[in-house]
Order: structure tokens, then sequence, then C-alpha cells
């Protein structure tokens, strides 16, 4: 059973699309359902020779706080895959590239108002480079060991939803 589609208008708003879709529920029911549709986007959990992990203390203008995040980044390409758009974005954010990667899967963040989906990986064979910010982007890169990782998750200090997911995968495909 499908949702029909009666209607949809789709606006843009900056770098999101919000799309209003007019459906009849497979009860018959109509209801107008809207979501933002973002570009697919990449998560990186960047691991170093001595297992420390490199994180961001990065500044989020819509909570007006630094929050500790993973390096990530959208596909901005329809050509671009996931993987070269997360060593573009590992060694933007971070001033690092890698020799190994490891894909972790893909996620949707939040399904029932986006249409988002994020690739994950993990990267190691980390080689210092050179760090190429945007504009926007204001942050820290800090080498920190997995224990600290770990206690900032546990604290609740650690809220970056796709670097959550890329530890948690990590951590399965690893054990």
């Amino acid at each position: 059973m499908t949702w029909k589609i009666e209607k949809s208008t789709t606006n843009k708003v900056d770098r999101f699309k919000l799309t209003i879709d007019e459906v009849i529920l497979p009860n018959g029911d109509k209801k107008t359902f809207s979501y933002l549709d973002f570009n697919k986007g990449v998560c990186i959990l960047p691991v170093t020779n001595d297992g420390e992990v490199l994180v961001l203390k990065q500044y989020r203008h819509a909570f007006k706080t630094w929050e500790w995040e993973l390096p990530a980044g959208s596909i901005d390409a329809a050509d671009d895959s996931p993987l070269e758009t997360a060593k573009r974005e590992l060694e933007e954010e971070t001033g690092y590239t890698a020799e190994h990667w490891l894909e972790l899967g893909n996620f949707y963040p939040s399904p029932g108002s986006t249409a988002e989906e994020i690739f994950l990986f993990a990267a190691a064979g980390l080689t210092a480079t050179e760090q190429n910010l945007e504009n926007s982007e204001q942050l820290d890169v800090h080498k920190i060991s997995m224990q600290e990782l770990k206690t900032l998750v546990q604290n609740g200090e650690f809220k970056h939803g796709a670097g959550l997911a890329a530890i948690l995968r990590y951590k399965f495909a690893t054990d």
C-alpha cells in the first residue's frame, strides 16, 4: 500500500528544499505532508595510527553553541561519490588525508521530516596536509583517545547525530 500524491510543491530556501505533498493515504484519508529535502551527505570517523580520533569543536549557529562533531559535509555534485566527498571533507575540515577507508553504511537521520541520507566512513592511515575551511566554517581540530570520545558520548556532550551513527557502526564493525 502506497501513498498517492495528488499535488506536490517544492520551494527552495538557501540550501534546503521544502516539499509539501497533498496525499491520499492507503485508508483513503487525505493529508498534507511536508519535509525538507537535503543533499545527501557524509560523515567520517578519522582514526590516527596511535588509535586516537580527530574530532571537531565547531560553532553551530542554529544552537549558538560550540559542538563536538566528526568531519562531515554534503555531496554537492551529482557525479560525486560518497567516498570522493568523504575524502574531500576530511582534508578540508581536518587538514588530513587517509590511506585506508572503511565504508560503514548509510542512514536516514530524521525520516519523519527530512529526505536526508548520510553515508558513514572510518578513515585510517592519516597524513597531515593543509586544512581548507569554507568561509562559514569556524572549528578547531582535536585529537582525543577513544576513551575520551566515549566519555563525551556518555556525558551527553557529543550530540552530533551523524557522528554518533558513525561511532556506533564503527564499534559494531570492529567488535
